[in-house]
């Protein structure tokens, strides 16, 4: 697909609590005074799902545990069962409808921020393949290889430009307490690794003030929507 003409694609991405969901609220309140802006979360919403359960009484923390604990298993050399293998893919499914809906409102002349995006460059939680250790052969080879087809046609679309806010491993625990230790420290890790098919990408210390953040943050975008808002057709302008 030619997205030259297309409004902006601008990727948020970084470790849970870097500020994401904040950052992207403000910065679309910000675009959308210029040209029409989307917020679009790419996650699979499987980390939200797995703390619901763990607040369940009784049994939500041992259940939480069986959880991570394949989950785990999916990630080592021996890769998922089938019945893993298909919880992953689901997920995964889940975030392409995600995707397909975001390029929808692209085409229909929306500028974008989407939180998060998909990548191949680190398999696991950084939006990356769940399936990437899998074994090739049987119904699981079959899931792990049309999972790599879907994220293969998602980077296709490479962001417009990359906001990576960078936090600590100390930051994200105290702003994200309810979330697993070994999590967060395996996201900041991977976060650096991400490269989005060669997208520009603008580094931001996320520990900065908010403000100071979102200052940042426009002037990285800031050329690339004037561009875009100049190239519209009077007809469109609102």
């Amino acid at each position: 697909m030619n997205t030259a003409s297309l409004p902006p694609l601008i990727a948020v991405i970084g470790c849970d609590g870097s500020g994401k969901s904040t950052v992207t609220e403000a910065l679309q309140q910000w675009m959308d005074a210029r040209v029409p802006t989307k917020i679009c979360h790419l996650g699979k919403q499987s980390g939200n799902i797995g703390r619901w359960i763990a607040r369940l009484p009784l049994l939500g923390g041992r259940l939480d545990k069986s959880i991570h604990a394949k989950a785990q298993r999916a990630q080592a050399d021996k890769g998922p069962g089938l019945l893993a293998a298909l919880v992953i893919f689901v997920f995964s499914m889940r975030r392409v409808r995600r995707f397909r809906r975001m390029m929808r409102l692209r085409r229909g002349g929306n500028a974008i921020i989407a939180d998060r995006f998909p990548q191949l460059g680190a398999p696991g939680p950084m939006d990356g393949l769940g399936l990437a250790q899998a074994r090739r052969s049987g119904m699981v080879g079959l899931l792990a290889r049309a999972e790599r087809r879907q994220y293969e046609g998602m980077v296709a679309n490479a962001p417009d430009l990359v906001l990576r806010l960078n936090v600590s491993l100390d930051v994200a625990v105290a702003r994200k307490p309810d979330h697993r230790l070994s999590s967060l420290a395996r996201k900041i890790a991977d976060v650096p690794r991400l490269t989005f098919g060669g997208a520009p990408i603008v580094e931001i210390d996320a520990e900065q003030p908010l403000e100071q953040v979102l200052a940042q943050a426009r002037a990285a975008i800031d050329e690339r929507v004037a561009l875009f808002a100049a190239a519209r057709p009077r007809s469109a302008a609102r």
